[in-house]
């Protein structure tokens, strides 16, 4: 869910902290990505783009997509660092299970408009209904392995690791659609960064100093702005929308003084404590890494082995595609990779 009408918010109030460039800007740069966030991305976008790589298109459009999205932007210098989710904070347990719910009335909409013949319907709800499992995971790993592409585990929330690495300078911004990363504290954020057509989508970059100021808010305050609108930890106030919360926190500058100076329907049992401490924590934890490519040691073999003979694969396709990752390397990416990653540690 990321944060409630946080991206409107921002729209609304900031111009400068927010900004549109080209996927080539991020040339020589490296991106920790939110893992479970893209590989979502692949699982839905498979029903929309029609027919796709494999055996069958639910059981391997996360292949396809990490595989071909990653060769790109390394073609284009681009260093993705894949950060995947550790284990989810008890904080987070309601939202899951609200998002389990979704998904089961999202499987029984999608029968009931399959029995009907209603494809529309059936690749609306079958949106709805997806979900990244273990084995999406396992396999991505596996893929990555095999390509010598950078990824880690999360300590927790992949967003607040990627946050991490950006404040420590291990890459340039956090690719991801949750808005939550800014909560986190992550100093850039880029959304859209997976868009269709490489060369003519913009990425939206989110400058986090910018917007602060531009919201005259310091860190702290943004947080508890995060935390009124809605998050994944607890629900916002009712009542209060984007407007009225940030006019709120300007006033009173936190939420306890909100609570004791404004007649608002607030819960007893209102965990923005809680909430709060997630976002503080979890910003800094975890360890920095130096992220490179090894490019002899990219396994063309046990990529073909995996994903050809096993996965089902067009092995022409595969392999030109192998050629594209081993050809960028004489067309200099890696040397941009490296001034890049020497220069950032």
């Amino acid at each position: 869910m990321g944060i409630k009408q946080l991206s409107k918010l921002l729209k609304e109030n900031c111009m400068k902290g927010i900004r549109e460039r080209p996927l080539s800007y991020y040339s020589s740069k490296s991106v920790a990505v939110d893992a479970s966030m893209s590989l979502y991305q692949f699982l839905i976008a498979v029903r929309s783009e029609g027919a796709m790589l494999g055996v069958g298109e639910a059981a391997t459009s996360h292949l396809v997509g990490i595989f071909y999205r990653t060769i790109k932007m390394v073609e284009l210098g681009i260093l993705p660092v894949y950060v995947f989710d550790g284990a989810p904070p008890e904080l987070k347990m309601k939202e899951l299970e609200k998002r389990s719910e979704r998904r089961l009335a999202a499987d029984k909409d999608y029968k009931e408009a399959e029995e009907a013949g209603d494809k529309e319907k059936m690749d609306m709800h079958s949106k709805r209904k997806a979900k990244v499992s273990s084995v999406h995971v396992d396999e991505c790993k596996k893929l990555l392995k095999l390509m010598r592409i950078p990824f880690e585990d999360a300590p927790s929330e992949a967003e607040a690791h990627c946050a991490f690495l950006c404040k420590k300078g291990a890459v340039y911004g956090v690719a991801t659609e949750d808005m939550d990363a800014l909560t986190f504290g992550t100093p850039v954020l880029l959304r859209n960064f997976f868009g269709s057509n490489a060369k003519k989508h913009l990425v939206t970059e989110y400058n986090l100093e910018l917007l602060m100021k531009e919201l005259s808010l310091e860190k702290s305050e943004f947080i508890d702005l995060c935390i009124l609108l809605g998050c994944d930890y607890c629900e916002g106030i009712k009542g209060v929308g984007p407007k009225r919360a940030l006019a709120l926190i300007r006033e009173h500058r936190n939420i306890e003084n909100i609570i004791e100076n404004e007649r608002l329907d607030v819960c007893n049992d209102w965990g923005y404590k809680e909430a709060r401490k997630m976002f503080e924590d979890l910003a800094e934890a975890g360890d920095t890494s130096k992220y490179s490519i090894d490019w002899d040691a990219i396994d063309r073999e046990g990529i073909v082995e995996f994903l050809v003979n096993q996965r089902g694969f067009d092995s022409i396709r595969v392999n030109r595609a192998v050629d594209k990752l081993l050809n960028s390397k004489g067309k200099g990416t890696q040397g941009r990779l490296d001034l890049f990653l020497r220069g950032s540690k």
